[in-house]
C-alpha cells in the first residue's frame, strides 16, 4: 500500500515556544492550499526542537485542527552509525543555500 500526502517538518534548535505551533500551522495550511489535492492524505506538521514542556505543547496544539506533533531531538545520543545515516550540517547548509538562491528568481515577468 502506498501512502500519499505531505509532511511539513520544522527544526528549531532551542526550547519549544508556543508561537512555533502557529508558524507550523501556517506552513501546513500553505501546503494544503498550494500542493494538496483530493487524493492526498491530510498534511502532517512535525516540529522538532531541542527541549519542550509537555504542558506548553498541549495548550499550543490544543485547538489545532491539523495533525501536528512536537518532538525533541537527541542527535548526540544516537549511535555513531545512525548519526552517519542522517544529513550533516553541510547538507543542511547546502539545502538552505539552494533554497535561498531559488527564492531570488523573479516570476513576475
Amino acid at each position: 500500500m502506498r501512502l500519499t500526502g505531505y509532511v511539513v517538518i520544522e527544526l528549531k534548535t532551542g526550547k519549544f515556544q508556543p508561537e512555533y505551533a502557529g508558524k507550523l500551522n501556517f506552513y501546513v495550511a500553505l501546503v494544503d492550499d498550494t500542493l494538496r489535492r483530493g487524493h492526498h492524505n491530510e498534511t502532517i506538521g512535525i516540529l522538532i526542537c531541542g527541549t519542550k514542556n509537555d504542558r506548553s505543547v498541549r495548550y499550543s496544539l490544543g485547538r489545532s485542527t491539523s495533525p501536528m506533533a512536537v518532538a525533541t531531538y537527541t542527535y548526540d545520543k544516537l549511535p555513531a552509525s545512525e548519526q552517519q545515516a542522517l544529513p550533516n550540517e553541510g547538507h543542511f547548509v547546502a539545502a538552505l543555500e539552494w533554497a535561498e538562491a531559488g527564492s531570488d528568481t523573479d516570476d513576475s515577468q
